[in-house]
């Protein structure tokens, strides 16, 4: 029991991409559609390294067909000084009443530390693959309970007033990749824009691990499921599981992936995007390169 791979199911650039969408395909998010269809959201780069949001139409199945490669980003990164001026990293597409949400991390260039990150929010359709920014600023920065850095935002609406939030933490900075423990906070909110963040992390980096990060959740019976990427100091990204009854608490189980030598993963496997559709669960994933060489699907089987 366990995730069966299908295979790479897109290689980007897309065909006549636009320059912001030049390289890169990472930390993919299925929005379904109907049928088999998704619509996948991702981040690519463009030659300067800055990120922006990029989407194609996936038919999804055992002989998986790309239908429609978007040359166009989504979202791109903000103007000069903004809190994504840097670039924006896909985060996840929440439907809601008023509109689909868009939440995304935003990332400047740093200076005694590399980078600083925040997390943002656009609104707009996912099915035709239309955001705008809700605004200039993020929804979620910097604070006392997260003093370093935000990243890549994973959020459900379980109720008209209850949103979940679980994301990413810098624990510390320092000069080593081992001093750098990046671990998975968790939040809540009445309307998904402004926040109320749990004190302590909910998903820690364990063992020889120095960052947990880029958690996809979903509803799983009465409680929640959540895979994420993690590594060591030396060693590369693999996908971890946990589950909880809450929300809250959390236990690591089986039903991660491990990283395979050789291929077009090149021996890492990275930024989890789980979804379900006809009745089977699904695992969108990059390999090595932080989305350099791609996107995956895998399903699970058991």
């Amino acid at each position: 029991m366990g995730w069966r791979r299908i295979g790479r199911v897109f290689a980007p650039p897309a065909p006549g991409a636009d320059p912001a969408l030049a390289s890169h395909a990472a930390l993919p998010v299925a929005h379904p559609l109907g049928g088999d269809l998704v619509r996948i959201f991702y981040s690519g780069r463009d030659a300067a390294n800055r990120s922006a949001i990029g989407s194609l139409v996936l038919r999804v199945g055992e002989a998986p067909v790309l239908e429609e490669a978007s040359p166009l980003p989504v979202l791109a990164p903000g103007g000069t000084g903004a809190f994504d001026d840097a670039g924006c990293g896909m985060g996840c597409v929440v439907p809601a009443p008023e509109g689909d949400r868009l939440y995304y991390m935003g990332w400047n260039i740093g200076g005694s530390a590399p980078w600083r990150n925040a997390i943002g929010l656009a609104l707009g359709d996912a099915a035709a693959g239309r955001f705008e920014r809700f605004s200039a600023g993020p929804v979620m920065d910097r604070d006392p309970v997260d003093p370093f850095s935000l990243s890549y935002p994973w959020v459900l609406r379980t109720g008209p007033d209850d949103w979940r939030m679980w994301y990413g933490t810098n624990l510390a900075w320092g000069a080593a990749r081992s001093d750098m423990r990046h671990a998975i906070r968790a939040a809540r909110s009445m309307d998904g824009i402004a926040w109320r963040r749990d004190a302590a992390p909910c998903i820690a980096p364990e063992g020889e691990e120095v960052a947990v990060a880029r958690p996809s959740v979903l509803r799983d019976g009465a409680g929640f499921a959540m895979w994420f990427a993690a590594r060591g100091e030396a060693g590369p990204y693999r996908i971890g599981r946990a589950l909880s009854a809450d929300g809250t608490s959390w236990r690591r189980h089986p039903g991660g992936i491990d990283a395979q030598p050789g291929g077009w993963e090149g021996g890492a496997v990275a930024y989890p995007g789980v979804f379900d559709l006809l009745g089977r669960r699904w695992l969108l994933f990059n390999g090595a390169g932080y989305g350099a060489t791609g996107i995956g699907l895998a399903v699970w089987e058991g």
